[in-house]
């Protein structure tokens, strides 16, 4: 019944930077993990990036780590990923994913099976 609002997709240029948000609307819950996954064309759904207690613990895929910075969990279970030095390879729909706190699935913080809730995706375009 929880749905996640994304926003913040678009079209850029390689280098340019894009900021991803990702809130929880309708039933309210106790976030536990939230993250981000994407899916180009032609590839499956990968991990981006996730991050755990309020930001005490921080995740990301090799691809992006040192490009990308997940942000959150605020009070109002928020989260962000704040893209920089995009590529063209980095062109995908990208998915926002909470776990709730009372989750029964197995924990592996970078696996989709993980994650109980996932918003609509939103594409990011980038061009060479």
């Amino acid at each position: 019944q929880v749905q996640l609002v994304e926003s913040g997709g678009g079209s850029v240029q390689a280098g340019g930077s894009l900021r991803l948000s990702c809130a929880p609307s309708g039933r309210t819950f106790s976030g536990y993990v939230m993250g981000w996954f994407r899916r180009a064309p032609g590839k499956e759904r990968e991990f981006v990036a996730a991050i755990r207690w309020s930001g005490s613990s921080r995740t990301y895929a090799e691809s992006v780590r040192g490009r990308f910075t997940i942000t959150g969990l605020n009070a109002k279970n928020a989260v962000y990923l704040q893209m920089n030095s995009l590529k063209d390879e980095d062109t995908a729909v990208y998915y926002c994913a909470a776990r709730d706190e009372n989750s029964r699935r197995s924990y592996n913080i970078a696996a989709a099976g993980s994650y109980d809730y996932w918003g609509q995706g939103t594409q990011v375009t980038v061009s060479p």
